[in-house]
């Protein structure tokens, strides 16, 4: 199989979902990608299949990223763990993830597969905030209360409207429950 082609009908996915939210079809994808529907089924059974791969795909990118901050010489410890826990890959940055929050009622298995995706993958993230702790620039915490703060506050926008209702944008939010998680709320003294 091409992977370029995978790749391409799993970006036209996201362009798709940008567009109409989860009410995309196959049509709308081929439309985007100007490439025949039959294309796309040689490529994906049906389009829970392809939304399955695409939510690997993306956080697959995630996992991308996590790994350059890590390696960037030029950001120290602090830097490096505010950016890991709101990472979003450059090329995300426009995706409306506000629609998400009908997932697990419309494709629960999907939603099961974002759950596990926002569950697994934190070793760089621990490492990382282990190596924070050692040398002091945060504070000794409970690495599973704060992955979980984390989780559950990434889970909530996906089972909610909240980020609609509010007009925030997914990585808005995910900035701001970083700052928070990060810095706490008071105000600076």
């Amino acid at each position: 199989m091409n992977k370029e082609l995978k790749e391409n009908i799993m970006q036209g996915t996201l362009q798709a979902f940008n567009q109409k939210g989860l009410k995309f079809t196959m049509d709308d994808i081929a439309k985007i990608l100007g490439i025949s529907k039959k294309t796309i089924y040689q490529v994906f059974r049906d389009k829970e299949a392809l939304f399955l791969e695409t939510v690997d795909y993306l956080f697959d990118r995630i996992k991308d990223s996590e790994q350059k901050i890590v390696e960037n010489p030029e950001m120290d410890t602090l830097q490096k763990i505010h950016t890991i826990l709101g990472v979003m890959p450059e090329c995300y940055q426009d995706v409306d993830f506000r629609q998400l929050y009908q997932l697990k009622e419309k494709y629960p298995e999907i939603y099961h597969q974002v759950e596990v995706r926002l569950e697994t993958g934190w070793e760089t993230t621990i490492a990382l905030l282990e190596q924070g702790m050692q040398e002091g620039v945060i504070r000794p915490v409970r690495i599973p209360i704060l992955k979980m703060m984390l989780e559950a506050s990434l889970e909530q926008f996906f089972q909610r409207d909240i980020l609609l209702q509010n007009e925030i944008t997914y990585a808005q939010a995910l900035q701001e429950v970083v700052g928070i998680l990060m810095y706490g709320i008071a105000s600076e003294r």
